[in-house]
């Protein structure tokens, strides 16, 4: 029985992946474990690494994607192919040592959890980044409804009954966490250490960002659209209050002020409303998530 299954997105990480395969051999040599790498498009020779470490070492599988589809395609992609009575994920930058995936398994077993998610004393991250994290943290809480203290790490350990569930998203756009808490409430989260990037520099930016939270507003809640209906309300309860007042001249003509301000709420409106039904087109007309290019596994290859 396999006791759990590492899935690393890999993205330019030609330099970094074989180092790192060996460290978690190294880590975790006691442990039944399966390596998925899941080539998300690099623009450096990783998938030919890759392909040379499925073909040597039988644990490892490697799914290489037709075009780069972003971190969390890869990883529901790579989540697909789990064996192991959990699974891992986990970068390729060596910014969460190995070593502390048995702190997240540990953690899973002793108390029976569907997931743990990694937290640190201090980040290493860009202060870019964090400042992102922290952003995405505030909006998670109230859209997602998780506990304010919980932070949504990367680095995390997943019960395969979960997988199973999550992995049956067919979103172009998913978002690990957001599928994670409309499956379960038994979370936790394990104090591990975060180190500085082994090297090249991060991926995330501003777009990034700017992409991941609109996924997560318009993918996996409805406040928005409550939030809308509430402005309405307010405009229309503003608008009669001001017509009642303006006709016992209580206060001068306002015309064109509450017309720009009614216009601002319907075009607000229009362009929120589209963005879900926006996202409904993109599943119903069947955008996949992924699209694997070949699979590799010792000397088999699937095409």
């Amino acid at each position: 029985m396999i006791d759990f299954s590492i899935v690393i997105p890999v993205y330019n990480g030609a330099k970094s992946i074989e180092k790192l395969i060996e460290n978690i051999e190294k880590e975790l040599v006691q442990n039944e474990i399966q390596i998925i790498l899941v080539n998300d498009g690099s623009k450096d020779n990783s998938a030919q690494v890759c392909k040379e470490l499925s073909r040597i070492k039988k644990n490892i599988k490697f799914i290489n994607l037709r075009k780069n589809f972003g971190e969390f395609n890869a990883v529901i992609c790579g989540l697909s192919f789990v064996e192991g009575k959990y699974g891992v994920i986990i970068d390729d930058d060596f910014q969460n040592p190995p070593s502390e995936i048995l702190k997240l398994y540990n953690k899973a077993e002793a108390e029976s959890l569907d997931v743990v998610y990694s937290c640190y004393d201090s980040k290493k991250h860009h202060w870019f980044r964090n400042f992102g994290s922290k952003a995405i943290n505030y909006l998670t809480t109230y859209l997602l409804k998780k506990p304010k203290d919980l932070y949504l790490s990367s680095f995390k350990i997943i019960h395969r009954d979960i997988i199973s569930e999550i992995v049956k998203s067919r979103s172009p756009h998913p978002y690990i966490d957001g599928l994670i808490f409309q499956v379960t409430n038994n979370i936790g989260k394990q104090k591990v250490v975060h180190k500085s990037r082994d090297q090249g520099e991060s991926n995330y930016s501003v777009k990034k960002l700017i992409s991941l939270s609109l996924s997560i507003i318009f993918g996996y809640s409805l406040l928005p659209l409550r939030l809308t209906f509430l402005a309405g309300f307010l405009s229309i309860i503003f608008a009669l209050i001001y017509m009642l007042l303006y006709a016992f001249s209580i206060i001068p003509e306002w015309g064109s002020p509450i017309v720009i301000f009614m216009c601002g709420v319907l075009l607000c409106s229009v362009a929120l409303v589209g963005e879900y039904i926006g996202n409904t087109f993109l599943i119903l007309s069947g955008k996949p998530p992924y699209i694997i290019e070949s699979i590799h596994q010792s000397e088999k290859i699937t095409d």
